[in-house]
């Protein structure tokens, strides 16, 4: 069975897309629901419509742009350095704080596409006060961590 898990702050939830749903048969509706409960996992749904809402789909657009752009050690560990000192900034002062021009704003991107940190995509068209979040458990220590074991 093909399935797309999604990983949020509140748990793991199966992703339901309506439209994309594919046409089943009785049997195999039953045998796919029969599987689905093993897993035990809510089931997030949505639309086309809830996917293409604006500003998240051009936002998600752009930042899935960098999903494969390498991220130099150095800067990703200057970047998690910065908001393991902060629950979350505006991503024009964090670009500011690492100082690396524009491979700074790719390195955000493509550290957003690794689960590494957050972007607020919904709220505004991604600039300078779109608020950026650290993923999972980032500590003052991560850094001297990361820096000690290069």
């Amino acid at each position: 069975m093909n399935a797309i898990i999604v990983e949020r702050d509140s748990g793991r939830f199966l992703l339901d897309i309506v439209p994309a749903r594919p046409i089943r048969d009785l049997e195999d509706e039953g045998l796919a629901l029969i599987a689905l409960s093993e897993f035990g996992l809510p089931t997030l749904k949505m639309t086309l419509e809830s996917l293409r809402q604006e500003p998240r789909f051009s936002n998600s657009r752009l930042v899935w742009l960098y999903s494969r752009h390498c991220v130099a050690l150095e800067l990703r560990i200057r970047v998690l350095e910065v908001l393991s000192e902060h629950q979350s900034m505006q991503l024009g002062a964090l670009l500011r704080q690492i100082e690396s021009g524009s491979r700074g704003s790719r390195a955000v991107m493509a550290l957003a596409c690794a689960n590494l940190i957050e972007l607020d995509l919904s709220s505004q068209p991604l600039g300078p006060t779109t608020i950026v979040t650290p993923r999972g458990k980032i500590g003052p220590g991560l850094s001297r961590a990361l820096k000690k074991s290069a």
